[in-house]
C-alpha cells in the first residue's frame, strides 16, 4: 500500500511541535455534526471541531484501509488469512481468535464493525501492513489524505489513549469516504449474523441497522474516555446524511440525537445542482492572439445542500480580456455560489480552446489566406 511517509511525517511533526493538543472546557458537552455525504456540506454542528477521544469509531479507519487494500487487489473479501501472535491476550471485545486460526476477510470485517472485535482489527492490521506499527502509520497517513487535520490514531482498535484523538467533523469525513466503498456495505449494515462456522454470534451495537429502513450503517461505540459515540448514515430523496455524535451522556441519547439530526436533514434541506448555464457566458476577448475571443466552460458543475425553499445565487468574476497565448483549459475566472450571504463553493472558468499569440509570420499567412480565399 502506498505510503507518503515523508510528507505525512513532516506535517505530523509540525502539528505536534507547533499545535499542542489541549482539551477544551466544553469536553463534557456532547459534540456532533450533521453532514450531507454527496456534497460534503455541514448542515448542523456543535463543538464539531473540538478534539475528543473517539474510542472504537477508530475501527472505521481500519475498515477503510481494508477496503482500499481490496480495491488494490491485495486480497478479496473471500481471501482466507491466518491470525498471528498479535491476537494472543487481546483485551476487550473479541471473537476469540487464536494464533494460527484461519478466517476470511469478509468475516473479519463483520467481526470488526458488527462485533467490535479487537482481535479482528489486529489480524487485519497484520495482513494489510505487515504489523501493527506500520498499520498505525498507514492509518495516520490516510487521515492526512482525507483532510482529517485534527486526528491521530495510536491503535487499529481505538483503545483509550491520551495520545489518540479526533473530532466529530473529522470522523464525518472518514464516514464520507467509507460510504464510497462497496466492499464495506455488508459489514456496515448487518445487525445480527454468525461467523466462524456459526460458532460466534455477532450483534451490532448500532441498532439503526435493525430499526431504520434507510440506514446506511456505520458504527456505534462507547468507552470510559470517549463516552457514548455514534456514526450513523441514512439516505432519502437523493440525499445521504451522516450524523456523528461524540460523548453522549448515555446509550439511548446518542441514537435519539442522531435520529433527530438525520430527520431534520431530510426535512429541512435539499440537494440542488448549481444551475449555472454556460450558454449565458460571453466569449472572452483575446488581445494579440490569432483569434479575437475564446469560448469559456465551467470546470465542473457543483451541487450543494441548501435549506428547503431557498435558491442559489451566482457571482461571476472575469477579466475584460486576456493576453495571448492562451492555453486550452486555462483558468481565466471563477464562478462563486452563494446561499444568501454564505459562500457555499466555487468553480473555475476555463478556456475551451487554445489561442496562439499573433506573430508576424502568422499575421502574414492569415493576410494571404484572406486575400486569396
Amino acid at each position: 500500500m502506498r505510503r507518503k511517509f515523508f510528507i505525512f511525517w513532516i506535517n505530523f511533526l509540525f502539528m505536534m511541535i507547533f499545535s499542542p493538543i489541549s482539551v477544551h472546557a466544553q469536553e463534557n458537552e456532547t459534540a456532533f455534526v450533521l453532514l450531507e455525504a454527496n456534497t460534503g456540506n455541514i448542515l448542523q454542528e456543535n463543538y464539531a471541531e473540538e478534539i475528543r477521544p473517539v474510542g472504537s469509531l477508530t475501527k472505521l479507519m481500519t475498515a477503510y484501509l481494508t477496503a482500499k487494500a481490496i480495491e488494490e487487489q491485495k486480497f478479496s473479501l473471500d481471501t482466507i488469512v491466518t491470525a498471528g501472535e498479535s491476537v494472543s491476550g487481546m483485551r476487550g471485545a473479541v471473537v476469540w481468535l487464536k494464533t494460527g486460526d484461519t478466517i476470511s476477510i469478509r468475516e473479519l470485517l463483520l467481526a470488526l464493525i458488527a462485533g467490535n472485535a479487537n482481535d479482528a482489527a489486529a489480524v487485519l492490521a497484520d495482513n494489510i501492513s505487515g504489523n501493527e506499527q506500520l498499520f498505525i502509520m498507514d492509518m495516520n497517513a490516510m487521515a492526512f489524505d482525507l483532510g482529517m487535520k485534527s486526528t491521530r490514531f495510536t491503535s487499529p482498535q481505538g483503545f483509550d489513549d491520551e495520545q489518540a484523538y479526533s473530532t466529530a467533523h473529522d470522523v464525518a469525513l472518514l464516514c464520507q469516504a467509507v460510504l464510497q466503498c462497496p466492499a464495506l456495505e455488508e459489514c456496515l449494515t448487518t445487525w445480527r449474523t454468525f461467523i466462524l462456522e456459526n460458532s460466534v454470534e455477532l450483534v451490532n451495537e448500532n441498532t439503526f441497522t435493525r430499526t431504520m429502513n434507510s440506514c446506511q450503517g456505520l458504527k456505534a461505540a462507547h468507552s470510559s474516555d470517549s463516552g457514548y459515540c455514534l456514526a450513523a448514515a441514512a439516505e432519502s430523496n437523493g440525499m445521504s446524511c451522516i450524523a456523528v455524535i461524540l460523548n453522549a451522556p448515555d446509550e439511548d441519547s446518542r441514537f435519539t440525537l442522531a435520529k433527530q439530526l438525520l430527520n431534520q436533514g431530510f426535512s429541512q434541506y435539499q440537494v440542488t445542482l448549481s444551475g449555472f448555464s454556460e450558454e449565458f457566458l460571453q466569449p472572452l476577448k483575446i488581445k494579440n492572439g490569432t483569434e479575437t475571443a475564446v469560448l469559456l466552460e465551467l470546470s465542473f458543475s457543483p451541487s450543494f445542500t441548501i435549506p428547503v425553499g431557498t435558491q442559489l445565487e451566482t457571482v461571476t468574476v472575469l477579466p475584460e480580456f486576456v493576453q495571448a497565448p492562451v492555453h486550452e483549459h486555462q483558468q481565466v475566472g471563477t464562478v462563486y455560489f452563494y446561499q444568501g450571504k454564505t459562500l457555499l463553493g466555487q468553480s473555475a472558468l476555463l478556456t475551451a480552446d487554445s489561442v496562439p499569440e499573433m506573430t508576424f509570420p502568422l499575421a502574414w499567412k492569415k493576410l494571404l489566406h484572406h486575400l486569396f480565399s
